[in-house]
């Protein structure tokens, strides 16, 4: 059975568990995610995707 999982979903219940141990601090992660909109708006945004899609694939062959 497989699992799909968005990164969004993913990113943000990491977070959630950082910031609930104390790991991180709520200033901390609201900056992070600002900068995540940030990221965003940029032609970096492209990039990061292409990426990450590339590392999802290379996950699901090395596990299929």
């Amino acid at each position: 059975m497989a699992l799909t999982l968005s990164a969004v979903v993913l990113f943000s219940l990491i977070s959630l568990v950082l910031v609930r141990s104390r790991s991180v601090g709520i200033g901390a992660a609201t900056m992070l995610f600002l900068f995540g909109f940030f990221v965003a708006d940029t032609g970096a945004s492209s990039a990061i995707h292409t990426t990450l899609q590339a590392i999802a694939g290379a996950v699901t062959n090395l596990t299929a």
